[in-house]
């Protein structure tokens, strides 16, 4: 593959410093933006330079941040105007590039390989982006330049606020091996911990670890995360098109998910039905993403490579379980989850991507029979038909048994 040239371009403090061009009041003291001090007590969504330099981290409650910091501007979210800064950034972006891939509503990927005759390097590109983005918005990016997409992205954090970090071919064993795995795209905290019982602790001793042993303990993921540490990761820069590329489903809960069974529960149910909605259209999917928001409206979302492409729910819902385990870092009671599968294919022109030493084939026949079943009663009956335990007459919200008319007069009417 030809090399190339990515930027990483991650808006920093991003809530925050939209609120401060806003209302300048807020530029030089410790400021946070926060949910409804009202409701649920409230929490700090973002913070600015000044509110960190005290220790105030995102998720904590306004109580706790005040503790640190009584000094501390409380500012409430205006999440509309955020959208219309993020989308002016954007259009910053496309004046150097037609190929950018959004990674939420404050990051970027921008593959300006073609950009170089036009606009120079992919530094001095990332530097015009950078100064122009201060001075028509008002707002500071943090970019790194790389070879690669996971680079880039360390790049974008390795120095903040402000700032352009070149991570090259021939620096980027001195500026990347030293940082901790943690560090490494995709890389959560269970992930981290399975690795550190590896005696694996930074993303040199990462790359330097045997690839039988990372495939024995995290299969074709140990390659990837291999890949990523080595510097060999090279997926494209994906533009989002109009032409339907997921499947997803999310629900609001009756009341908060408070345990893992019960987020097990809800993560089953959106996979039951993005099962039957790829196997109606005769698709499989190769990535499942999982959403979360809190009871306080933080939102998080990672998504995963499952093994190999599948149409079933079982398989979505354990990838997406698996998520949950590993990104849920803050353990705070979930409000609504949503499962999404991407990366979909015809499901008969997709490969076989089963492992030579998996065993589980004949599982998974097994389990397709039953699923198509199910489908074929739930479309024939009703999608509450027949569904597990686990679910129905749950306080979740999800299924519930209609209430008994209490007289003639009511059934009537119910009827009616």
């Amino acid at each position: 593959m030809a090399k190339r040239t990515i930027l990483h371009c991650d808006c920093n403090s991003f809530f925050a410093s939209v609120e401060t061009v806003l209302n300048p009041a807020y530029r030089g003291v410790p400021m946070a933006v926060c949910g409804n001090r009202e409701e649920r007590h409230g929490i700090v969504l973002a913070k600015n330079e000044e509110a960190k330099r005290y220790g105030i981290i995102t998720a904590e409650t306004i109580h706790s941040a005040m503790k640190k910091c009584p000094q501390l501007v409380i500012a409430e979210p205006h999440h509309d105007r955020y959208v219309e800064f993020s989308r002016r950034v954007n259009e910053i972006y496309a004046r150097y590039t037609d190929l950018i891939e959004p990674f939420g509503i404050d990051e970027s990927w921008l593959d300006v390989t073609a950009s170089y005759k036009l606009f120079g390097s992919g530094e001095q590109i990332a530097e015009r982006i950078r100064q122009e983005i201060k001075k028509e918005i008002g707002i500071t990016v943090s970019i790194g330049v790389s070879f690669n997409k996971t680079f880039a992205k360390l790049g974008s954090d390795y120095k903040k606020p402000d700032a352009v970090t070149v991570i090259d071919e021939d620096n980027f064993r001195s500026i990347v091996y030293p940082l901790p795995v943690s560090d490494l795209l995709f890389v959560g905290k269970k992930t981290a911990e399975q690795l550190l019982h590896l005696g694996i602790r930074t993303i040199g001793d990462l790359a330097t670890a045997s690839v039988q042993i990372l495939e024995y303990h995290f299969g074709k993921n140990g390659l990837m995360l291999h890949k990523s540490a080595t510097g060999e990761e090279d997926s494209p820069v994906t533009v989002p098109t109009d032409e339907v590329k997921s499947i997803g489903r999310g629900y609001t809960f009756r009341r908060d998910l408070l345990n893992l069974e019960e987020c097990y529960t809800g993560i089953l149910y959106l996979s039951e039905q993005i099962g039957a909605k790829l196997r109606e259209k005769g698709l499989v999917c190769t990535t499942v993403s999982l959403k979360i928001k809190d009871e306080n409206l933080i939102t998080i979302q990672r998504q995963k490579p499952l093994r190999a492409a599948t149409d079933l729910a079982k398989e979505i819902c354990n990838c997406a379980y698996e998520i949950l385990l590993d990104g849920w870092k803050s353990k705070k009671p979930i409000r609504m989850l949503t499962v999404t599968a991407l990366g979909l294919l015809n499901k008969e022109d997709a490969s076989e991507q089963l492992s030579l030493f998996d065993s589980g084939c004949g599982n998974n026949e097994k389990e397709e029979k039953i699923e198509i079943t199910l489908d074929n009663i739930r479309q024939k009956y009703g999608k509450s038909a027949i569904v597990a335990g686990a679910i129905m007459d749950g306080e979740l919200g999800i299924y519930r048994k209609k209430p008994r008319p209490r007289s003639n007069e009511k059934n009537q009417k119910e009827e009616n």
